[in-house]
């Protein structure tokens, strides 16, 4: 309580400093910047101190273009940081508003819609607005393919909507010439925008407009009706790709989409690919007309292969582009783990620097095995995946629909700059650079982990960010000692372990790791290769959290034992989770499932009534699935 109410103008008291620099209240941020902190989860309104500087980042681009991708990427980087951000996707609202005649009956009221499983079809059936399987006739087999041969004509168009059940939106729906609907879709982005704002003026910090927002009109629309927030900025992202074998995979994943719930395959990517025909008859790519109003802009080409940004000013904006930069697509894994077990664990002593205990020696020596293993068997999976791929790919004889203002915007700051990717696959690549990296603290126990890797093969790197939290005085005792002589912290501790900070000189919180590792996550973003990371308990629960976009009030008390690895894998919509554990008794590792061992515990202080141990959340609800 004293260090929650210590005001800004005595932070510079001696009796406030220390090695981490001046000690501010808990629910602050470790560090000097006002607006980058954290704030305190669960309605401490007396100890909130929200940041007076908030920001609306709009996406811009043709769809199938990674907006998406993006947008779940930067919205997991920056809740990790501890800003409030939240995603306001225009496409969500769109399908629940419904055909042009629902909008206009519904105006007023808003009703949730359950999208019939059906095949979308102009076969002519009935009043010709009707899917197939509302039609009168039954569809079989010859019917569908049919309809997917009359989608793709010059002849037919699919209809906007279905007369008798919900079929989501078509092509037609998003021609530019279709005035009716374009009022609904500016509409339903400006209501989703309003959402946004009244977001913000709640409490929240950045919030992210999903939609395509591809008409100068439109954008212009969003910068006029923001001139009248105070304390509010704006930044664009657009996202432009010129790689048809990008935009032909993105078209494929599209066919998924909520759009086609239930619909054959063939005909969805037919009316997906009208649906981009119509987009880019009005779409333009940012530039002066959004210039001359001193916007903040940043275009991604090819997935950050190349970075345009104008007029960037706010330290929000700066962390958003900084973020993108670093982006790839390249196929990698990367693995977490904790040091074989030391003399430390033991005897239950934290902190520290000791040596591994034997147990912790033979772990190491399987852990070298396992991943000189995995890493033959990854890029076979890769160059198995590509296969399919190809596969599931071929018998497109179109190509994927490139824009010529794309074309033109990834050139305009250097035309001789190919953005095109490589003919080979990233598979195959890696077989001529097989990359491979493993990352590890500067203590003894992790370095010593790592030593039966072969030098010639990896390349091993000591990275001091990546040491244990710091438990200041408390270093080399058990949490039994710190509970009998310090039994306030210790209580303190387990009411609020994220913010709550070791005392003594260096003492560190989970909100101080998480800015240590800030850098670490932007390189293991940036790298295009395969990366292990050695490291200790408090280091593995945050990078987790990240990747699985695990909130930070659960972070501290996920349940990592040590002898697992834990596998995360870039995917389209998200980071697919592996995890392995040790056995003894074969001195290998064994696949085990990962939504099982990813547990938290609660302390019986918050929970006394609760089961030690809850599941969180299985991973493959939100990360991209296996079957796809």
């Amino acid at each position: 309580e004293r260090l929650r109410h210590i005001p800004y103008e005595n932070l510079d008291r001696s009796d406030c400093a220390s090695q981490m620099g001046f000690v501010f209240d808990t629910p602050r941020f470790a560090n000097t910047v006002p607006f980058f902190r954290f704030q305190r989860f669960g309605g401490h309104s007396d100890a909130r101190t929200e940041s007076d500087h908030k920001l609306v980042v709009v996406m811009v681009g043709l769809p199938a273009r990674g907006k998406s991708y993006i947008v779940k990427k930067l919205k997991r980087y920056l809740s990790w940081l501890g800003f409030q951000t939240k995603i306001f996707n225009v496409g969500d609202r769109r399908r629940l508003a419904g055909s042009i005649d629902d909008y206009e009956e519904n105006k007023t009221s808003k009703k949730e819609r359950q999208p019939s499983r059906c095949v979308m079809s102009v076969s002519g059936n009935g009043d010709g607005n009707e899917c197939s399987g509302c039609s009168n006739n039954n569809s079989n087999s010859n019917s569908r393919a049919a309809a997917a041969n009359e989608v793709t004509s010059t002849t037919h168009q699919p209809p906007q909507s279905c007369n008798r059940c919900d079929t989501l939106h078509s092509s037609v729906f998003f021609d530019p010439d279709n005035k009716k609907a374009k009022q609904i879709r500016e509409q339903v982005a400006m209501d989703v925008f309003e959402d946004l704002l009244r977001w913000l003026q709640a409490g929240g910090q950045i919030a992210i407009h999903d939609a395509t927002n591809s008409t100068i009109e439109r954008r212009n629309a969003l910068i006029n009706r923001l001139k009248t927030e105070a304390d509010v900025n704006l930044l664009f992202v657009e996202s432009i790709c010129t790689d048809k074998d990008i935009i032909n995979r993105n078209i494929k994943l599209k066919t998924q989409s909520p759009d086609y719930i239930g619909i054959d395959p063939e005909v969805a990517e037919a009316d997906f690919r009208a649906r981009l025909r119509n987009y880019e008859r009005a779409y333009r790519t940012i530039g002066s007309a959004e210039e001359k109003f001193e916007v903040q802009y940043c275009k991604i080409i090819d997935v950050g292969k190349k970075v345009i940004a104008y007029n960037i000013q706010g330290f929000l904006e700066s962390q958003v582009v900084f973020y993108l930069m670093n982006m790839n697509l390249e196929p990698r894994v990367i693995y977490i783990t904790r040091h074989g077990e030391s003399e430390d664990n033991l005897t239950g002593h934290i902190g520290g620097d000791t040596s591994l205990a034997p147990n912790g020696t033979r772990y190491a020596a399987a852990l070298a095995r396992f991943i000189d293993r995995r890493r033959l068997e990854f890029a076979s999976e890769v160059e198995e995946q590509n296969q399919r791929l190809a596969h599931f790919m071929m018998g497109n004889g179109s190509s994927g629909n490139n824009s010529e203002l794309e074309r033109a915007a990834s050139q305009e700051s250097n035309a001789s700059n190919s953005t095109r990717y490589p003919p080979e696959s990233p598979a195959m690549q890696r077989h001529v650079q097989p990359d491979f990296e493993i990352w590890t603290s500067m203590l003894k126990r992790t370095m010593e982990t790592a030593e039966h890797f072969d030098p010639e093969r990896y390349r091993i790197k000591n990275i001091r960010s990546l040491n244990e939290i710091y438990a200041g005085k408390f270093e080399g005792m058990t949490y039994e000692e710190i509970a009998r002589n310090y039994p306030e912290e210790y209580e303190a501790r387990q009411l609020d372990k994220f913010f709550y900070r070791y005392p003594g000189i260096g003492g560190e919180s989970y909100a101080d790791v998480v800015l240590r590792l800030q850098q670490v996550i932007v390189e293991l973003e940036r790298i295009r290769h395969s990366v292990l990371i050695v490291t200790h308990r408090a280091m593995a629960r945050t990078l987790l959290s990240y990747f699985m976009d695990i909130p930070t009030t659960h972070m501290p008390e996920m349940d990592l034992p040590l002898e697992y690895v834990y596998a995360c894998e870039p995917r389209p919509f998200g980071n697919f989770l592996r995890v392995w554990k040790y056995d003894k008794q074969i001195d290998d590792f064994e696949e085990v499932d990962s939504a099982s061992v990813l547990k938290i515990r609660y302390p019986k202080a918050l929970l006394p009534d609760q089961a030690t141990a809850t599941l969180l959340p299985s991973p493959a609800e939100t990360a991209y699935s296996s079957k796809h």
